[in-house]
């Protein structure tokens, strides 16, 4: 009976993604038929409007080359003019001095040095345009051309420290390619992308390769959809089909209702408060990671929220100057950094079962992993693990990264800055963890988001 229930129950969960699925379709149809309406008539807009540019400019040619023919008629008219008149005034003059014979050569001198040789011809054809090369150009005359939408190639794609490398390529070979367009935008949505969704979408233009890194992100959502065009010198091509990666985001806050009585919870810190003041809520967030030093990519991450009940400030107590991250890791891969201030003296980081007692301090039971920082009157660095002490001889880091790798039993920590690492712990865990940090005597230190 229960298995049937089982089966039922998944059933009705798939029915209900395939329905939300659809709902999701039936809006993108939507959206797209209404974008092929006003994307039909702003094309048809263009066109009017480039036609009309071109018959302005013809009619523009057209007139100057009736000017330029009214101005050589003009020209020739006059030129013509002038040689006919000076050809009679010097035939009358031939006429009435031809009775004098004797004076003929004289007198018909001026007659005989005009030229009988018109100054202008009755020829236009000079003037003349032969279209037909134009008119073979524009019988040619065709849309631009568009090219092919690209096509993302998924198992390409990266997602690791704080980046998301993106690789595309084009179905068919064009040459004439000038640059891409990638855009993209966080949810929290698994899928296809939603018409409707609280982020909009952001653009990177003028890419001159199949591939790009955005860097500086902040995983603060479960998803990221990515879809690219590409651009010739005329116009931008269709859409890839989008993808959407996982950042495997990791959000947790202190649980500051339940730590230690002399420390205080403020946003993003945790303070070593001599008058035992009350924490506050605050949220925390932490950074996934994926390949780092060789370590698998990550598998989708499973956490729990189990936030402690208000009053319960006893939770630790005498020298377990501890609090705890409000969210369990039960699967996957995770990573966040922590950043002590520069006069933090004494501090431990690291990972704890939830049911860690209330006088144990992190590093001296088997529940507990954890680097230890004291810089009291002798200093140490090292990793700690059920009472055992492995001294690490490297510097101490100005931020340290935590890694854990809940599936393959790893807890790994990092310098932040330059990636180096400092121990990692080989575990079996038994149970879901929770990160831990402690603070002691007057030190505090600060809980950051990943940069690296």
């Amino acid at each position: 009976m229960d298995s049937q229930k089982d089966a039922l129950q998944r059933i009705i969960a798939t029915l209900a993604n395939k329905n939300e699925e659809l709902q999701n379709f039936i809006e993108t149809l939507n959206h797209t038929l209404g974008r092929v309406q006003v994307n039909s008539t702003q094309v048809v807009s263009d066109l009017e409007e480039e036609f009309d540019t071109v018959y302005s400019i013809l009619d523009e040619m057209k007139e100057s080359m009736i000017n330029t023919i009214k101005q050589e008629t003009v020209r020739k008219s006059h030129e013509l003019q002038n040689q006919l008149t000076q050809s009679t005034n010097a035939l009358e003059s031939a006429e009435e001095l031809l009775e004098f014979a004797n004076n003929a050569l004289v007198t018909m001198a001026p007659a005989f040095r005009l030229t009988m040789k018109p100054k202008a011809t009755d020829n236009m054809t000079h003037l003349m345009v032969d279209f037909s090369q134009e008119r073979q150009l524009l019988q040619g005359l065709k849309f631009l051309p568009v090219p092919r939408a690209p096509e993302i190639v998924l198992g390409d794609c990266l997602v690791i420290d704080n980046e998301v490398t993106v690789t595309w390529r084009i179905p068919v070979e064009d040459s004439k390619i000038d640059h891409y367009i990638l855009e993209y935008r966080k949810t929290n949505h698994e899928g296809l992308p939603r018409v409707k969704d609280e982020q909009c979408w952001e653009v990177v233009d003028n890419i001159k390769t199949s591939e790009y890194t955005l860097q500086g992100l902040r995983f603060d959502t479960k998803f990221m959809n990515f879809r690219v065009r590409a651009c010739n010198k005329a116009a931008a091509g269709d859409y890839s089909d989008p993808v959407t990666l996982e950042t495997r985001a990791f959000n947790f806050g202190f649980d500051s209702t339940s730590s230690h009585l002399n420390l205080k919870v403020e946003d993003r810190s945790v303070e070593w408060d001599p008058q035992g003041g009350k924490g506050v809520d605050s949220k925390v967030k932490g950074k996934e990671n994926k390949g780092r030093s060789g370590t698998p990519s990550p598998k989708r991450t499973s956490v729990t929220r189990s936030p402690a009940p208000r009053g319960a400030r006893d939770r630790f107590t005498g020298e377990s100057y501890t609090v705890l991250g409000d969210t369990s890791i039960e699967s996957g891969q995770h990573y966040w950094e922590v950043k002590p201030q520069k006069d933090c003296k004494s501090y431990s980081v690291g990972l704890a079962y939830r049911n860690l007692g209330k006088f144990d301090q992190l590093g001296k039971t088997n529940t507990t992993w954890c680097i230890h920082v004291n810089n009291w009157l002798q200093n140490s660095f090292a990793a700690k693990h059920n009472n055992k002490a492995k001294n690490l001889d490297v510097p101490v880091p100005d931020s340290i990264g935590v890694y854990c790798d809940f599936d393959r039993g790893q807890l790994s920590f990092y310098n932040a800055e330059n990636k180096q690492l400092l121990h990692t712990f080989k575990v079996r865990f038994t149970q879901p963890v929770v990160p831990a940090f402690m603070v002691n005597n007057r030190e505090n230190m600060k809980n950051t988001e990943s940069e690296c």
